[in-house]
């Protein structure tokens, strides 16, 4: 093997311009399939950081527990707001701070986080800040205590005797998560906040749907220049090197260059760390170093994305070394066989009845989700190659031809070319039309306070009620004040308890500002609103929201670079091909437009079925969830549509040049062998040359040899 890799350096060193290109495309793959696989596991990993800085404020009951810790949550301006109540039990040893909390907080003292520091500031005391104790000086939550920068948290010191830590307090639940209390010793936790608990389930989806074509991307890198690596080891291989040369000297190469163009994609994630940890998700924007995978995950990933490229560009050599001459004649037409459609109905059917039983986690549904793109990835070179005798039989035009004569005699290349659309159209066709609704309670514009403990006698009640009406009216908040006492649980957000609800007329500030003012009346269950019940289920709607957006966006992004490069790595690899057809003739517009409908055909068929899987996919999940499908995902997916074979077409049309510059003079390009050799001056002379080749032997006159078949 070491004696190998000079040969290996020197025949990628004299591959010429053609051959460096075909490098830097592939380098070029690698860095994208690098960078995308990284900030998947960034936000796969950062998820699950941020759910672990939140399982402190879950209380962990300790019978041995030396304070008393309640969880509570208030809303303002929509957004939640954390509250975490702590009451040092007397007679016990000093238990530590909590998370990012300098110190464990006396009974008064107050800390916040800074974006809620920053809105208590900002809005009127009546709003927010009366809800909380006044202290001289807030004290500020660090950032090991917040899930994200930008979540709104208080650490609240109380006495033991404080109705907010009572075991009441802990008892008053709306929405299993929102509130708790227990006797604790320490901030052990090992349950996530309620806000935190999904994000990493859902992320992991995200991460399902794109790390198929992200490492399709990655194999493609390694199929790239392929014809004319086969071209120039067939000639080794006819000369003498063994299969297992061959093998090795084809990994070195493009693990070599995987290699390398996967460190670039490394440094462009470091460089884009900053961007990224702005992104928001579920509770906000990131900590950046959330996002920061760690030094053995990014060399894993380097050392993958190479790997992948090393091992598909020997997977491609299986004919030089079944039979090079075969290969150095181009006489052997790549193939499809049946067993690829039996596969393909094999795993779908797989698919189909696993998903139909329902009861599936998270990591059992991406596993299905891969399952269901390795079938449309092992059906589609066939599809193709059907596809081109099809047009084959059919075909009218001289550009329809070879269009279907390219599609059949390289069916895999072809597929790789559309492959990233392909599977893009089903993220785009599930997520367009996919209308997730968690159901749940809506009642706008009402504030609702249930009756304390012990006063739920009719006269009590509307004691209570005329109080809150004068406490509404010196706040200036016009609402309607209503005794509510037996009524079901879908009337009124106080679910069948005994209390009174206030309509207010308004905006969000006098919603906010009756929820203060109205607070004091019950400080076991305060005034609450209907986002107790619908902010958990909102934000899980929001992140499925933001993760089908990011996820379409980067399907189509991958999908482009990836049809892009091959594009233009077909152009090089099929340079001899297109010379020929010049030197006969053929029009270049002709060549352009045959490299065009040999991407279109394939990618309107295939890409459409898909979409039309991803469709049925949301229809199904619609119909179990009880909601219709997405209206205006109908106009999404037709965006979508439009956005991507813009994309196509412009990822085609960028290497338009470069079947120019190929096909320019084509008799008087080097590799295609016009020009005064003679025999001996270069290896292989009359493998070399093109099809009209002008040989001099040693000593007599030049004779003209004649095309290869």
């Amino acid at each position: 093997m070491p004696s190998l890799l000079p040969l290996t350096w020197h025949l990628a060193r004299r591959s010429g311009r053609r051959g460096l290109q075909s490098h830097l495309l592939a380098a070029g793959a690698a860095a994208v399939s690098a960078l995308v696989l990284l900030a998947l596991a960034a936000a796969w990993l950062g998820a699950g950081a941020r759910a672990d800085r939140t399982d402190w404020r879950t209380p962990h009951p300790d019978r041995h527990g030396t304070a008393i810790q309640a969880l509570a949550t208030t809303f303002v301006r929509g957004e939640p707001v954390t509250v975490v109540s702590l009451a040092q039990l007397p007679g016990h040893k000093a238990t530590a701070a909590p998370p990012g909390v300098a110190a464990f907080p006396k009974p008064g003292q107050v800390y916040l986080s800074p974006a809620l520091a920053e809105l208590t500031h900002k809005l009127p005391a009546n709003q927010l800040a009366d809800r909380f104790p006044k202290p001289s000086a807030y004290g500020t939550v660090g950032d090991p205590g917040l899930a994200a920068p930008g979540e709104l948290l208080a650490v609240i010191g109380r006495a033991p005797s404080d109705p907010a830590v009572s075991k009441a307090a802990g008892e008053a639940t709306l929405y299993t998560g929102l509130t708790d209390r227990a006797v604790v010793s320490d901030f052990s936790g090992t349950t996530p906040n309620a806000f935190t608990a999904q994000d990493k389930d859902v992320m992991l989806l995200g991460v399902g749907l794109l790390v198929v074509p992200v490492i399709v991307l990655a194999t493609a890198a390694g199929r790239l220049g392929a014809a004319r690596r086969e071209q120039r080891l067939a000639a080794l291989r006819l000369a003498g090197a063994t299969p297992r040369q061959i093998l090795a000297m084809t990994g070195a190469e493009a693990a070599a260059v995987g290699a390398a163009g996967a460190a670039a994609g490394a440094l462009a994630y470091g460089a884009l760390l900053p961007a990224l940890a702005r992104l928001p998700y579920g509770m906000g924007t990131w900590f950046a170093g959330d996002l920061w995978v760690g030094v053995p995950a990014l060399l894993a990933v380097v050392a993958g994305v190479a790997l992948l490229t090393a091992l598909s560009a020997v997977s491609a050599l299986r004919e030089v070394v079944r039979s090079p001459l075969g290969v150095a004649q181009q006489s052997d037409p790549r193939r499809t066989r049946m067993i690829r459609l039996a596969l393909f109905v094999g795993l779908v059917f797989y698919v189909v009845t696993t998903a139909r039983g329902g009861g599936l986690r998270t990591p059992q549904i991406v596993a299905l989700m891969i399952l269901f793109y390795g079938a449309f990835w092992i059906v589609g070179p066939w599809a193709v190659d059907r596809l081109g005798r099809i047009m084959g039989r059919f075909a009218r035009r001289p550009a329809t031809l070879l269009a279907a004569r390219r599609l059949s005699d390289d069916p895999r290349g072809a597929w790789r070319t559309v492959s990233g659309l392909v599977l893009a159209g089903f993220v785009a066709g599930f997520f367009s039309v996919a209308q997730l609704n968690f159901g749940g309670f809506t009642y706008p514009h009402q504030v609702a306070v249930a009756a304390p403990a012990g006063t739920h006698t009719s006269g009590t009640v509307r004691e209570t009620a005329d109080r809150a009406r004068e406490l509404l009216k010196e706040a200036g908040v016009p609402a309607t004040v209503q005794v509510r006492t037996g009524d079901r649980a879908d009337e009124s957000p106080l679910l069948g308890k005994t209390g009174f609800t206030a309509r207010i007329s308004g905006g969000p500030a006098r919603l906010d500002t009756a929820v203060t003012v109205l607070a004091p009346l019950n400080p076991v269950t305060p005034a609450h609103t209907d986002k107790d019940f619908t902010a958990v289920d909102d934000l899980a709607t929001g992140e499925l929201r933001s993760l089908s957006l990011a996820t379409m966006a980067l399907s189509f992004l991958v999908a482009t670079a990836s049809a892009g490069l091959t594009a233009a790595a077909n152009v090089l690899d099929r340079r001899r091909v297109y010379g020929r057809l010049r030197l006969a003739g053929t029009p270049l517009r002709v060549l352009d437009r045959a490299r065009v409908r040999e991407t279109v055909v394939p990618l309107v068929l295939l890409a459409g079925t898909m979409t039309g899987c991803g469709v049925y996919g949301a229809m199904q999940l619609n119909k179990a969830g009880g909601t219709t499908i997405n209206t205006s995902g109908a106009l999404q997916l037709a965006a979508c549509v439009v956005l991507g074979a813009g994309a196509m077409f412009a990822a085609i049309g960028a290497s338009r040049p470069l079947l120019r510059a190929v096909t320019v003079d084509p008799a008087q390009q080097p590799d295609r062998g016009v020009g005064p050799h003679r025999l001996g001056e270069r290896p292989g002379a009359c493998f070399g040359c093109g099809p009209v080749g002008l040989v001099a032997p040693r000593g007599g006159a030049a004779h003209v040899t004649a095309p290869r078949p």
